[in-house]
């Protein structure tokens, strides 16, 4: 049949002048499987930004456009679903964040600080440890330890970070730690340091640092990145496969209730990828997952069948993650030019430290631009930016340029001279523009001073430039809080309601398209993911309102009423659908960290009860 005049007509306006209107669809002999209509349908396809309805049949999309056309392909089977003046908008696709650790919360105290917890202020971290520790018997019989996840220095009334004998008012029989929100961090008692064997006589590791009490060698609790990561092995020792799959699984689920139908495990041992093999076998994953193993401990499994560009029950590897330095948050990023206030212990002149050094650096990008492995790399100091600039530089120069899609993962503080460095060298930034509101005015205050902190997460300059870039959480240093981040991307707005750095905010459906489009992009995933187009999955969203009309400074409130994956409900605010124990509202952080928990509960292996506030 030959297309007709309208048709032609409307693909020619939209094409040249990109307006915004519904293309017609042809009627095709086969009924669709469900159609959506009676609502704002934001496709983020630049050839067709809106549409009246959208077939789907066997888990793809049929049709987009007008109502009446699409309603052509409506059979005796046929559901429709009336959006009720909601909007649906491509499933999110997240950039960067740890599905897995993000289900470790689930089994940890909540430190974080108001407005998604209670960790105001050091007595409020031993209350909430101590309430937390016979509340969850099971899971401290079972693991040994008593962990707290989330607290924040920069958020604490102290304005400092806890020590060993804030903890030992905890407990001086069990071990207790705490997981600074960044993650790279932590804090442990005296009893944890005497189990996991620190003492005065202990070294630092390489890239890391032992905190000590002032004036002697003897440790104070705190643990910087290398030392702390060299002891997560002992802290999560007696966690076992059935705990591991209840972890991933709630995860899964904390991320689907914030409209994520594609996730990520952007920093993954090879015991994790062993844990979402498994489940994925058992059919327990209802959302994608793809993976990037850490290429110093995980390179082993990077390889077929699940190193692919396809998934396998929802879980493929993507590549291999790289680390070259810290959090600037916890002032241990790497920059070139020292820290507006140094952290306590330290000289005028801290500018934080690397992870590894440049040659190391350089032969870890040149091990995956050799295998043909995507490479995620985390980067938050401009030092630490300069150093993988300079190994893909290099590399680049030994392989030749080819669509390898590296990504910079966080690129915090990345200068103009940086922004088009990626440019050239063909490196996607992947900015975490929830530090804006997170930790906005710390930056400006204590970290980076006013200037550097303007421009933390510059997407402006990145839009400025032509440049395509994606937006991430970082879960569980944040929640998996997709309106947060497209909110921060918005307006840059601090927790004091100051505008960080305007010059670097970007519009509404930009935004979205960095948490979509982009991200499938990113992922080698365009043809298949990321806007709603004939011949991609149907992958979903439905929220109470439009991100692209309603107030910008409105944002962070939508709420995900519905995420779909490939035509099926996953996830369901406010109707009788639980899928997977999704509770019917995640509406905020502890009705959030209390359904990661069901799903633990679920599996009778781990107890753990959070309350709210």
């Amino acid at each position: 049949m030959k297309p007709s005049l309208l048709t032609m007509t409307c693909v020619l306006l939209a094409a040249v002048f990109a307006i915004p209107i519904a293309v017609p669809v042809q009627a095709a002999p086969i009924s669709a499987d469900s159609i959506y209509t009676g609502g704002d349908i934001v496709t983020v396809n630049e050839l067709q930004p809106k549409a009246e309805a959208v077939a789907v049949r066997g888990g793809r999309i049929a049709a987009v456009g007008y109502r009446d056309e699409v309603m052509t392909l409506k059979g005796p089977k046929t559901r429709v679903i009336h959006l009720g003046g909601m909007t649906m908008i491509p499933g999110l696709i997240d950039a960067h964040g740890h599905v897995f650790l993000t289900g470790i919360q689930a089994l940890s105290a909540n430190l974080l600080p108001p407005p998604d917890g209670e960790g105001a202020d050091i007595p409020s971290l031993q209350r909430l440890l101590k309430d937390w520790a016979p509340k969850n018997r099971k899971a401290t019989d079972k693991i040994g330890w008593i962990i707290g996840f989330g607290y924040d220095d920069s958020q604490l009334k102290e304005q400092r970070h806890p020590t060993r004998e804030d903890l030992d008012q905890v407990s001086t029989t069990m071990p207790v730690v705490i997981m600074h929100q960044s993650g790279h961090l932590a804090v442990m008692n005296s009893k944890a340091l005497e189990v996991v064997g620190y003492t005065a006589d202990s070294t630092n590791p390489e890239g890391g640092v032992i905190r000590r009490k002032q004036g002697s060698q003897e440790p104070n609790g705190g643990l910087e990145e290398a030392a702390w990561f060299g002891t997560v092995g002992k802290v999560f020792g007696q966690v076992g496969p059935m705990e591991s799959m209840a972890i991933l699984k709630a995860g899964t689920e904390l991320y689907a209730s914030f409209g994520y139908t594609t996730a990520q495990e952007g920093r993954a041992s090879s015991d994790i990828v062993a844990t979402m093999s498994a489940t994925a076998k058992q059919g327990g994953l209802k959302i994608d997952i793809v993976a990037y193993p850490d290429i110093i401990i995980g390179a082993d499994v990077i390889k077929a069948p699940l190193l692919s560009r396809r998934y396998t029950n929802h879980l493929r590897i993507g590549g291999a993650k790289l680390n070259l330095d810290g959090s600037p948050q916890g002032k241990t990023a790497w920059l070139t030019k020292p820290y507006f206030k140094a952290p306590a212990g330290q000289k005028d002149d801290y500018a934080g430290y690397a992870a590894m050094t440049d040659e190391q650096a350089t032969a870890y990008v040149d091990k995956a631009f050799a295998n043909g492995w995507q490479i995620l790399t985390h980067l938050s100091g401009d030092a630490a930016i300069d150093q993988f600039i300079q190994a893909v530089r290099a590399v680049e120069k030994k392989y030749g340029m080819t669509d390898r899609r590296p990504v910079a993962i966080h690129a915090h503080t990345a200068r103009l001279d940086q922004v088009l460095a990626f440019k050239e060298l063909g490196i996607l930034p992947s900015f975490f523009p929830m530090h804006t509101y997170y930790w906005g005015d710390w930056h400006r205050d204590s970290v980076l001073g006013a200037e550097r902190a303007a421009n933390i997460s510059p997407t402006g300059w990145a839009l400025e430039h032509g440049m395509t870039f994606t937006s991430h959480h970082d879960a569980p240093v944040a929640l998996p809080d997709s309106m947060r981040v497209l909110d921060a991307t918005v307006n840059r707005v601090t927790r004091s309601g100051r505008v960080l750095g305007p010059d670097q905010r970007v519009s509404p459906l930009v935004a979205l398209k960095a948490q979509t489009i982009w991200s499938a992009y990113q992922h080698f995933e365009e043809k298949t993911k990321g806007s709603i187009e004939v011949g991609k999955l149907a992958d979903f969203v439905v929220l109470d309102q439009n991100p692209l009309t309603i107030d910008p400074l409105k944002i962070a409130g939508i709420k995900v009423v519905e995420t779909i994956k490939e035509g099926k409900t996953v996830y369901h605010r406010d109707s009788g659908i639980k899928p997977a124990a999704v509770p019917s509202s995640c509406a905020d952080s502890d009705a959030c960290f209390r359904m990661a928990s069901q799903v633990l509960n679920d599996t009778g292996v781990i107890d753990v009860h959070l309350h709210a506030n």
